[in-house]
């Protein structure tokens, strides 16, 4: 069995070995997966046809996947690492069910939620992903997913919810999330809690609010609890003007509503002079993948990326294959990693 060199590689190069090395199985397993034979395990032939993903190389075509059928993946952008962590999540387990992902993000300018969802299905596609789409806006009108149900496409929602809307909703619990950074804070001693979130039409905002209002009424800290919310963007643009306001109205904890706006909040403090965490204690919110490099490694609340994106591409399915989960929202706990961006208050001179 030949099988075609990556570019660049050295012809020279043993093939099958490398590929069993990578696979770490004997050079006749290779042979026989290769093949096309009978008598191996499916996981040892998964394991074999990854080497080949892994090392450059061509599969053969006998041993190319067909296609299921088309899937949209629609994300609001590429610039927080959030969604791509989740896009790749969801793109593996529809490529483990036999389907092709097609991702569609929205850029400032450029095709609406609604004109992507009419190209999707001008191309056929079996179902529909949203992740933080309009459904997560309680300003938006709900009726686009209630013709797109008409019509017969089944979706299912990430980060979001409406009421109005029979679909399976998938979110992580905002509410929680933002308690236990609010308690996290506390425990450390710091009394003057701010939080900078989003604008409240979105219902993951309105809801990590509720946590936030919730927790510090509860540990007797909600007497000026208009005075240490900043609605902004969540970006880093809007975190660092949140987080200016906060750090002049004396808040020594903050809480963010996503991981760039803590990077915006960071960058207010130390222009400030302020030093992160020995003045100013910060916490994130997602946890994406390059967070715990930065600096100092960000204390966030940690979305369960991997359960959330495998759920929803299990809700989807299902209505795929006619057994359609009515309207539900699967809500999934977040965990509280804690880094360097946070530590005991600052004493007080």
């Amino acid at each position: 069995m030949t099988v075609p060199l990556p570019r660049g590689a050295d012809p020279a190069a043993p093939r099958l070995a490398d590929i069993a090395e990578q696979a770490r199985v004997s050079e006749a397993t290779v042979s026989r997966v290769l093949n096309g034979k009978a008598g191996v395990a499916a996981a040892t032939r998964h394991k074999v046809l990854a080497a080949l993903d892994v090392l450059g190389y061509e599969r053969p075509v006998r041993l190319r996947r067909k296609s299921n059928g088309l899937v949209g993946l629609l994300i609001p952008e590429l610039t927080n690492p959030i969604f791509p962590a989740f896009a790749q999540v969801i793109e593996q387990a529809l490529a483990g069910h036999g389907y092709t992902p097609v991702l569609c993000t929205q850029t400032p300018g450029g095709a609406t939620e609604d004109e992507l969802v009419e190209q999707l299905e001008e191309r056929g596609v079996t179902g529909i992903v949203f992740l933080s789409g309009l459904h997560a806006d309680a300003s938006a009108d709900p009726a686009r997913y209630l013709r797109l149900a008409a019509r017969g496409v089944p979706f299912v929602l990430i980060n979001g919810y409406n009421e109005h809307v029979s679909a399976p909703f998938v979110s992580p619990d905002d509410r929680a999330a933002a308690g236990m950074a609010v308690r996290h804070l506390a425990e450390l001693g710091h009394e003057r809690i701010g939080l900078a979130i989003g604008p409240t039409r979105y219902v993951p905002s309105r809801r990590k609010e509720e946590g936030f209002r919730a927790a510090l009424a509860a540990l007797g800290f909600a007497d000026d609890c208009e005075q240490v919310i900043q609605r902004t963007l969540f970006t880093v643009e809007g975190g660092h003007a949140a987080g200016g306001a906060l750090l002049d109205r004396g808040c020594t904890g903050i809480v963010c509503g996503s991981d760039p706006m803590a990077l915006g909040v960071i960058r207010a403090a130390r222009e400030r002079g302020l030093r992160v965490p020995e003045d100013v204690s910060v916490v994130g919110f997602d946890d994406s993948p390059l967070i715990p490099f930065t600096d100092p490694p960000l204390t966030t609340v940690r979305q369960p990326v991997r359960a959330m994106a495998t759920a929803a591409v299990g809700a989807l399915l299902e209505a795929v294959g006619g057994n359609p989960v009515e309207r539900t929202e699967f809500v999934f706990q977040p965990e509280l990693v804690v880094r360097g961006s946070t530590a005991q208050a600052p004493r007080i001179p």
